[in-house]
């Protein structure tokens, strides 16, 4: 019988925390508490060699179903499209007019966020509708 793992998602990005922040609002995830010893995230960072400070960050589902996504400093920006991407199941079930509304109302919410919104693709027969979007770094994610 195979063993069933966790997983944790990694983005690479310039501005770790900022994007970690995003995706919480995105997901209703939270930032975990600091390591033991600390008092808050910012302590814990100024601990850091200067080269590490604000090199990494996390957050995570408060249920503890979802992965944990972690964060990194790159020195290099993001110059293609990515290979794997998230879906946000914000239209689970819906069909036609209402899941277009679903997709709609949660793109408007997240470009107030500060994600950028893709193309709108439509119901093909096979898919369903779906909004490609961008989050505050450039990485692609749908709204599905």
């Amino acid at each position: 019988m195979a063993t069933v793992r966790q997983v944790q998602v990694t983005f690479d990005c310039a501005d770790p925390e900022r994007v970690a922040r995003f995706w919480c609002e995105v997901l209703g995830y939270e930032v975990p508490p600091p390591p033991p010893g600390f008092a808050s995230w910012d302590e814990f960072d100024q601990s850091l060699p200067a080269e590490r400070q604000g090199s990494a960050f996390a957050c995570s589902d408060p249920t503890g179903v979802g992965p944990r996504l972690f964060f990194q400093r790159v020195p290099e920006g993001k110059v293609v499209k990515n290979r794997v991407h998230l879906d946000v199941r914000v239209g689970t079930g819906l069909v036609g007019d209402e899941r277009l509304a679903a997709l709609e109302s949660e793109c408007a919410r997240l470009v107030a966020l500060g994600a950028t919104r893709g193309t709108l693709l439509r119901a093909d027969g096979f898919n369903e509708s779906c909004q490609v979007m961008q989050d505050v770094e450039g990485n692609e994610f749908c709204l599905d």
